[in-house]
């Protein structure tokens, strides 16, 4: 049986028409409906019009948020040599070699929110496919997440980057920031990265490519846009 939602919850779904909103009603209305305890997430939901199925239709990429996310991620770096000293100066909570890959074998280690590693390691982070691919956490060049620069990459970690890949049924989840942010800096994030979702449209993508887009805080209802102006700005 389907649990019945609170009066918290309702009340703010009475608060959202039923219609689509802009990007500068939706952001202020999640912010508003908010109706935790806790400083909750903002959240992007967008659907496309493509079939991650095919290859050449796979949506994925980075962004650097300019207003960043409101928390520092833990970022874990696998390198050698003179790359571990430089992962240690740019700030990251953890840097190793091979000894930091047998830990997440043998002990299933996943106290960071990112990993970076350089090109050199990639063999044996192999292993870790399992453990770190399911929770997006493996390294990848395409993400600026295997790279020899340690430094810029633990840096746009650290700024605010953001990877969007579509899911197996079309949709890209992505936070946007903190429901505490002020509401021009949440604008900024989402404008932003809506922008880059935009730029990673595939060649092989007909049709409507942005279908809809919601955004919501982490317990709040979903507020739809009107994604109008979003397809216009496709080239």
């Amino acid at each position: 049986m389907a649990r019945k939602p609170g009066k918290k919850y309702t009340a703010a779904v009475a608060q959202v028409e039923k219609r689509p909103y802009t990007l500068d009603e939706a952001i202020p209305l999640v912010q508003k409906i908010k109706f935790t305890k806790f400083d909750e997430t903002v959240e992007v939901h967008m659907r496309l019009g493509v079939d991650p199925k095919h290859a050449d239709q796979m949506v994925r990429g980075t962004v650097v948020l300019p207003n960043g996310l409101g928390k520092s991620k833990r970022v874990l770096v696998i390198a050698s040599g003179d790359k571990i000293r430089e992962a240690e100066a740019a700030g990251a909570e953890f840097f190793g070699g091979e000894e930091l890959v047998e830990k997440i074998v043998k002990e299933n280690w996943l106290d960071y929110d990112a990993v970076i590693a350089t090109p050199d390691m990639m063999r044996s982070m192999a292993r870790l496919g399992k453990v770190l691919g399911p929770r997006g956490l493996m390294p990848n060049p395409k993400t600026g997440t295997v790279t020899t620069d340690v430094t810029k990459a633990v840096l746009e970690v650290k700024a605010g980057k953001v990877e969007f890949r579509v899911d197996k049924t079309g949709v890209i989840h992505a936070p946007l920031g903190k429901v505490a942010f002020a509401t021009a800096k949440l604008l900024e994030n989402a404008t932003t990265l809506i922008q880059a979702v935009i730029k990673a449209k595939p060649a092989a993508a007909k049709g409507k490519y942005i279908k809809s887009v919601t955004v919501c805080s982490t317990m709040g209802p979903g507020v739809t846009l009107d994604v109008t102006s979003f397809n216009a700005k496709q080239v």
